[in-house]
């Protein structure tokens, strides 16, 4: 069940009601003037309807959805759809990979695949205004909910309870966007949490080194708050969310210039597979509209195609990939959009791309071209309708247009991966990575003809098989810049650096620029270099 994430009764006038406690100052709130702090958390219920939208801002973009007007609108002055947290996320991550190409030529959109942005990018600042967004909105409950507010009000029994949770899960989401603001943006941010006095002076940029411990100690310090794993409402954090966020930072700490800790990044993918979950049976379900009962996914933004519905999450990525003489009905939509296809060099990533030995392979080739000759030409390259909004059993989800489909942001299948890769980098046991990686290529294979001999069992191998395992769940841009590969000349795929058959560009493009009105907006801020 999806209940909690999609409350009816989300308190999105307070939206939180808050002052700008980032830098943003362009991110102009629209809050319900009547709604306030005082007034919110009165009422009991207002906890759990907070919290929600707290875990709705990672898909949804305001109050009304898909498209409301300029009051329901969480950031005001960019279209609903082009707002949301997942699709901008997807785009930098995906779009300016080997993964991705869109036919679309809205403004700025071409120059992410052709990594030519600039800090005028509209989805680049699309993307860092939901960042600070989410951050202000978690600091506001993490400031609402603290034990003196919650003794004051007289919160007590369950609502006190989930209340207390509630405000560890906001500091794990706090910590997400931080962790993506050092990833995309290299950490050199404006820094801001609930300490903060809202509407203070325009914050101090913080750094890489200290953002990392930030992130680090906020993810360790909530562990005994959060909830058990795999004991927590569906589509909430857990211990074991937490767990493997720090996974993630310690994976890329090196490549992001904080030092080798492998060791740690395996250490903590090792507590999430152990926690208790299986691979879901058919790699496929994992990405239909019933995914919310896989027992493979750790965490998941919630979809419901009746109760949140927007143009951007998996509404996008449902109907991006359709086109040409793709039959929509067959993905449970009303239609496809015809914009998004992978390169030859990831489809060059699997031995058969047909599907039939390595059913990670889901591309759809009737009419479609391996090539991409013209990037605006849906049918020049391979499409790939990797998420369907049908259920594992054949049906359609409840709404043709806007899908039941959630989003897998950590998996199990990932866990394995970042043990392997750490083990491979000689921080761990090797003969258990090996059975990890082997499990999901029996899966994929139906068999054990794709398994891999431990001689096999390279970082290199590794990010292959990250790319056919991970395909378009965002994280394409972040390994190939721990490979050392997003920039360079050694790894090309069509139009990067906007060359027909690819070409290295500049390393300054490893992290993407502040956007020019956040640097108008702040004096305290240093643009990244090289922009």
């Amino acid at each position: 069940m999806k209940n909690f994430i999609h409350i009816n009764k989300i308190v999105g006038g307070f939206a939180l009601a808050l002052a700008v406690s980032s830098c943003v100052k362009d991110l102009d709130r629209m809050p319900f003037n009547e709604v306030t702090s005082a007034t919110v958390y009165n009422d009991p219920a207002a906890y759990r309807q907070v919290g929600a939208k707290l875990y709705a801002g990672l898909m949804l973009t305001g109050q009304q959805g898909p498209a409301g007007d300029d009051r329901t609108k969480d950031i005001k002055g960019m279209d609903e759809g082009f707002s949301s947290y997942l699709r901008n996320y997807w785009y930098l991550q995906t779009l300016t990979t080997d993964e991705a190409v869109i036919a679309w030529s809205d403004a700025g959109l071409p120059e992410l695949h052709q990594m030519k942005w600039s800090s005028n990018n509209p989805f680049v600042r699309g993307f860092y205004n939901r960042v600070f967004y989410q951050i202000a909105s978690c600091n506001e409950f993490i400031r609402e909910t603290s034990d003196v507010k919650l003794a004051e009000r007289g919160v007590s029994g369950t609502i006190l309870t989930d209340a207390k949770a509630l405000r560890a899960e906001a500091r794990f989401l706090r910590a997400l966007s931080y962790w993506h603001a050092l990833d995309l943006f290299g950490g050199n941010v404006p820094f801001v949490t609930d300490n903060d006095v809202v509407g203070s002076a325009p914050p101090k940029q913080t750094n890489a080194k200290d953002l990392f411990a930030y992130i680090e100690s906020e993810l360790k310090a909530i562990d005994s708050e959060l909830v058990e794993a795999r004991k927590n409402e569906y589509a909430r954090a857990d211990k074991a969310a937490a767990w493997m966020l720090l996974a993630k930072l310690y994976l890329n700490a090196e490549a992001q210039g904080q030092g080798n800790r492998y060791a740690d990044a395996a250490t903590y993918a090792k507590k999430v597979i152990d926690a208790g979950y299986s691979l879901q049976s058919k790699y496929d379900d994992l990405f239909k509209a019933d995914n919310h009962n896989s027992t493979e996914v750790i965490w998941a933004l919630a979809a419901d195609g009746n109760r949140s519905q927007t143009w951007g999450g998996m509404t996008f990525l449902c109907h991006a990939p359709v086109g040409g003489s793709m039959p929509a009905s067959s993905y449970g939509i009303d239609g496809g959009w015809g914009g998004v296809r992978v390169t030859p060099s990831f489809v060059k990533l699997f031995a058969d791309p047909s599907g039939k030995t390595d059913k990670r392979a889901m591309f759809y080739t009737d009419g479609q071209k391996l090539e991409i000759n013209e990037i605006p030409t849906f049918t020049d390259g391979y499409a790939m309708p990797k998420y369907k909004n049908i259920t594992s059993a054949g049906k359609v989800g409840t709404n043709l247009t806007h899908p039941d489909t959630d989003f897998p942001m950590f998996r199990l299948a990932d866990a394995y991966l970042i043990y392997a890769e750490a083990a491979a980098r000689g921080a761990g046991d090797k003969a258990l990575a090996l059975d990890y990686v082997n499990k999901l290529r029996v899966r994929a294979y139906g068999n054990t003809s794709g398994n891999i001999a431990a001689a096999d069992l390279t970082p290199d191998f590794v990010l292959a098989e990250r790319g056919r395992e991970l395909s378009w769940e965002g994280g394409r841009r972040t390994d190939l810049l721990r490979f050392g590969k997003f920039t360079s000349s050694s790894y090309l795929w069509a139009w990067k650096g906007g060359v027909k058959d690819g070409a290295g560009v500049q390393d300054y493009l490893k992290i993407f620029p502040l956007p020019s009105t956040d640097l108008t907006a702040n004096p305290n801020l240093v643009q990244n270099a090289g922009y």
